[in-house]
């Protein structure tokens, strides 16, 4: 029996949580590596709410008037509104006001120090159709007060665009793992790449590493974990968490602590996912419906599993089930690979364009 090909990775912290690079060639790790962390420094240049220096921030403080943006910027924020419209609103980029409002106002490792009541009450976003972003001219304007995160797409996006990018440059297989947000490009080892899903993941990446956790393959495509516990915090004695419900501007009182969804890409798998906390128990149903496999986890620890998501075998088993994305599913967007590497030329890769499908059914007439 031939012996697998070798695995090589490299882990370090990124983005408020950690970021991992794995290659099919241990010879590419440090290029891979290196590609890795200049995408994520752009990504943090652009899209951090918290850094003076960000567009972002720029974009936030613009009192209302049209703010000129950076490809990245406008890709970024392209995405975060297209996983808005394909979400029917539940995963929106303007709940910002409400994250500062319930004290998620700086980094996060800082957020969990201060306990003290909150002051200020909740209010709803004021919706994502109220940012005006021109892609083609690459100019943004939001009304005055209005406060923009891209946290729900953003780090997805950075996994997609490093993923592919680095694959296309360095011509290997990779998966980056940015968080929980998981994307695989290229050739995978044998089998596929073998996946841990936790359910009690910290935000730094530290967990139980509970025995009965469950472990899968992909060989393509994107997998996403979204959870009401990764980046909790207490106020006033207070349980909060970041996954919010535009409506109310309150983090999302759901049936489910987990949800893990595997799609074309990470950037619709984490939309999926994120959305499957804010609906509640209608979210397996749909899910089912569109064809994404979905692993969601109640509470108590009971796991529901739709779409050909395998029923949860331990973790150590010799050869974990293997997950197919369906690509036809979801396209939520196209990401652009990162820039290449010096001496490094890529050639664009193709793909065949897929009409967008609405993730959840059309609410009410008048219903936000």
């Amino acid at each position: 029996m031939p012996t697998p090909a070798p695995v090589a990775g490299h882990t370090f912290p990124a983005l408020g949580t950690f970021a991992t690079v794995l290659t099919t060639d241990p010879a590419a790790l440090e290029p891979a590596r290196a590609f890795l962390t200049a995408e994520l420094h752009a990504v943090d240049a652009a899209c951090s709410r918290f850094r003076r220096d960000s567009e972002l921030w720029r974009v936030n403080h613009a009192q209302g008037r049209p703010v000129q943006i950076s490809p990245l910027f406008a890709e970024s924020l392209l995405v975060a509104l297209t996983a808005a419209r394909l979400s029917n609103g539940d995963v929106d980029p303007t709940c910002g006001n409400a994250l500062v409002r319930l004290g998620y106002d700086r980094d996060f490792a800082q957020v969990r120090i201060n306990t003290s009541t909150l002051r200020q009450r909740t209010a709803p976003a004021p919706g994502w159709r109220s940012v005006e972003l021109d892609p083609v001219l690459r100019e943004v304007r939001i009304p005055a007060g209005v406060v923009l995160d891209l946290g729900a797409t953003a780090k997805a996006l950075a996994a997609d665009r490093a993923a592919v990018g680095i694959s296309a440059t360095l011509g290997c297989g990779i998966l980056v793992n940015l968080g929980g947000d998981i994307r695989v490009a290229g050739p995978a080892p044998a089998g596929g790449w073998r996946i841990g899903i936790a359910d009690d993941v910290a935000f730094d990446g530290s967990g139980s590493a509970d025995p009965a956790g469950q472990a899968v393959l992909i060989r393509d495509g994107g997998l996403a974990t979204s959870g009401t516990a990764v980046r909790s915090w207490q106020r006033g004695g207070v349980r909060l968490h970041h996954i919010i419900v535009p409506s109310t501007g309150l983090p999302a009182r759901s049936c489910w602590c987990a949800v893990s969804v595997a799609a074309a890409t990470c950037v619709a798998a984490n939309t999926a996912s994120t959305a499957a906390i804010i609906r509640g128990e209608p979210a397996a149903g749909w899910l089912a419906g569109l064809g994404m496999p979905a692993r969601l986890v109640r509470h108590g620890g009971e796991a529901v599993t739709v779409a050909g998501w395998p029923a949860s075998p331990p973790s150590s088993a010799v050869t974990p089930p293997a997950i197919t994305p369906r690509p036809a599913a979801v396209a939520l967007a196209s990401p652009q690979p990162a820039a290449p590497l010096p001496g490094h030329p890529v050639s664009p890769p193709t793909a065949t364009p897929i009409p967008p499908v609405s993730l959840l059914p059309r609410k009410p007439a008048g219903e936000y």
